[in-house]
């Protein structure tokens, strides 16, 4: 049996103090480093005081598909492959995932070098329920299909934890402000265990206005879950965003379906809302 492994390996977030000892020791002896990023390893290589002595391999979105196959072989060979990403856990909104369920199928080891983690930071630091909680990845970018998105929540019990560019932040807590209500708790963690860490804590509505003038940094957002008595977003809400899955090319049929499962009507009722819309604007 090979004794090659890939090694999924945690890197700070932003503090390089929060690297561990065995993250410094993986980067020492590993037989290849696949980095998403290899300039900021070595940034944080330096700031750690060590040198890497395997092979650096660039490992990122558009090169993923292309390495894996690379990778494999390496780890059927014996070496050990470690894989890094620019901050937090690998395959977690990052590269690292096809590489896993390669190896997986190949009958190959891989394990983990836990370590700090953006998502459940923001979620301890947010002031929200902790005991149940949904990761997100990052929202749809444009504003239709976020909306679709977003009304997904509007059901969602569970705390909700998601990252989003600071240029969209603003117009993605006031559209949330809009669908899940203006009064939902909520929380903006920007820059976290930096030296201007900040969590803005307070409702949607509050949030969308304390940062319509932009804000700055790596972004972190965490929204609490539904009151379980039901939705926020009203038939009008769910119409909307039904004609904006239909506009962008979807069945109106399949758009209902979808949209009524996070919300209190039936697929049926919200189909109905839909045909009695477009019959008052005819």
């Amino acid at each position: 049996m090979t004794s090659g492994r890939v090694v999924l390996a945690a890197t700070p977030i932003g503090n390089p103090g929060d690297a561990s000892a065995r993250l410094r020791e993986l980067l020492a002896t590993a037989d290849v480093v696949a980095a998403e990023d290899t300039r900021r390893l070595r940034t944080l290589t330096a700031a750690l005081e060590v040198t890497i002595t395997g092979r650096v391999m660039s490992f990122y979105e558009h090169n993923e598909a292309g390495r894996v196959p690379q990778l494999v072989d390496r780890v059927r060979a014996g070496d050990v492959v470690a894989v890094v990403t620019d901050a937090g856990m690998p395959a977690v909104s990052d590269p690292g995932y096809s590489l896993v369920t390669a190896c997986i199928e190949a009958g190959l080891p891989v394990t983990c070098l836990p370590g700090p983690s953006a998502v459940t930071t923001a979620l301890v630091l947010s002031g929200l329920p902790v005991d149940r909680f949904c990761f997100d990845g990052f929202p749809p970018r444009r504003s239709g299909r976020r909306r679709t998105w977003l009304a997904r929540l509007a059901a969602e019990e569970r705390t909700c934890v998601f990252f989003e560019s600071p240029h969209r932040l603003a117009d993605t807590l006031a559209e949330a402000a809009e669908v899940l209500g203006a009064d939902r708790r909520a929380a903006v963690c920007r820059e976290l265990t930096k030296t201007y860490e900040e969590v803005l804590r307070g409702t949607l509505g509050e949030l969308a206005e304390r940062t319509a003038g932009g804000v700055l940094g790596e972004i972190v957002v965490v929204i609490g879950g539904a009151d379980p008595a039901g939705s926020t977003a009203t038939v009008e809400d769910l119409v909307e965003i039904v004609e904006e899955r239909v506009e962008a090319g979807e069945r109106l049929k399949d758009a209902c379906a979808a949209v009524a499962e996070a919300s209190t009507l039936t697929r049926r009722e919200l189909y109905q809302a839909v045909l009695d819309s477009r019959a008052d604007d005819s």
